[in-house]
């Protein structure tokens, strides 16, 4: 495909998204139906896509309407590429009329009623905040302690063609410079070496007091990465559970290639109780909106109440399941102080005889995903 017709494709499937569908879904239906489409075409569309998702509001501005055309045109714009839209074979019809320079929260790409919220949460981080959120995020990798340490990982990425340096954030974290589309390709990734995973992501674990033979519980496990990643640190007697455990499928394999030994769990009350339990709540997701954009615009007033419901029921779940002097950690990938701070103000609250041991923000100013994380100890 010649980048006109990548262009023309992106606009397809955002009129797809637009009208209300998700966007892995809308992108696998148009690779599934374009044949034709090769890996590079695939992987094109899909950044021209994402990128869309991340600047709405301003693309929107820049194309003159809020349509997959609009959309496009805007990133083509933004990028110098309007002569992508000549109306030339397979490319996109000339624009009519002109588009307008976005400003205020239209810049920042901010849906209005979440510059209220995260202006009070952010201060005076936010518009520097919310700019890093328009651009996509980095290629972190955790290396797993169990197989090697980050020079061997850096040494056997590059052996297969891929960059990576060490990050600051975490001890396990490396950075992808080239190459990270040969990532779970190359044998470090299927030999365990190194895994996918955000790097505050990373450091949260890295946060948590984690010893030989410890009882433990990822009570929101998901996909598992902060499971793997504890395993990793020590020796855990460790317990995986998820309110849809279908999002835990991927875990044993990825245990197993690991060499992790992890337990999933439906009913993690007859374990306990725990020495450690991790709750990484559900949460507004607002700390990972460079990887997941079309959060930011589905996101309710509503559904954010709901969710702060749930954090709080959750918190208090995981409590019940800590043994006394044990650790109940909390953790959301969100930058709103409604989720964080003041979730854990009212834990302390509602529960006598909790001390908090430790607290830590993330943004994606620091490089990784944003992140708020909680170490709390009982007794």
């Amino acid at each position: 495909m010649i980048p006109a017709a990548r262009a023309a494709a992106a606009i397809a499937v955002m009129d797809r998204i637009l009208s209300g569908q998700n966007a892995e879904v809308a992108l696998t239906n148009w690779g599934r139906a374009s044949r034709y489409a090769g890996s590079g075409d695939r992987a094109a569309v899909r950044d021209i896509v994402f990128d869309c998702l991340r600047c709405r509001r301003s693309f929107a501005a820049l194309g003159g309407r809020e349509t997959g055309f609009g959309l496009v045109l805007g990133w083509a714009r933004a990028s110098g590429q309007e002569a992508l839209f000549s109306g030339e074979g397979h490319a996109p019809p000339v624009p009519q009329g002109v588009g307008r320079e976005p400003e205020g929260l239209e810049a920042l790409d901010c849906p209005d009623w979440l510059g209220l919220v995260l202006g009070a949460s952010l201060g005076d981080s936010f518009a520097p905040v919310m700019q890093a959120l328009r651009q996509r995020a980095p290629v972190f990798l955790r290396v797993n302690l169990a197989r090697g340490d980050r020079q061997a990982a850096i040494a056997a990425l590059a052996a297969e063609g891929i960059t990576a340096e060490a990050e600051v954030l975490a001890d396990t974290a490396l950075r992808v410079t080239l190459g990270a589309r040969k990532v779970q390709a190359s044998s470090a990734y299927t030999g365990g070496l190194v895994e996918l995973q955000d790097a505050s992501s990373q450091a949260v674990v890295a946060m948590l007091p984690l010893s030989d033979g410890m009882r433990v519980l990822d009570l929101c496990a998901g996909g598992g990465g902060k499971t793997l990643a504890m395993a990793a640190r020590a020796r855990l007697r460790l317990f995986a559970h998820d309110a849809e455990p279908r999002r835990m499928a991927d875990l044993p394999p990825r245990a197993e290639r690991a060499g992790a030994a992890i337990r999933l769990t439906h009913q993690p009350e007859r374990e306990g109780p725990y020495d450690l339990v991790l709750a990484d709540v559900p949460c507004s997701g607002s700390g990972s909106w460079r990887r997941d954009p079309q959060g930011k615009w589905v996101l309710t007033a509503a559904r954010l109440t709901e969710l702060m419901a749930l954090q709080a029921a959750v918190m208090d779940r995981a409590a019940a399941m800590v043994a006394q002097g044990g650790v109940l950690a909390y953790a959301t990938c969100s930058l709103i102080e409604a989720e964080n701070g003041a979730q854990l103000a009212a834990f302390l609250a509602r529960h006598s005889g909790w001390q908090l041991k430790a607290e830590r923000r993330f943004t994606p100013l620091s490089g990784g995903d944003g992140f708020f994380a909680a170490v709390l100890r009982r007794g």
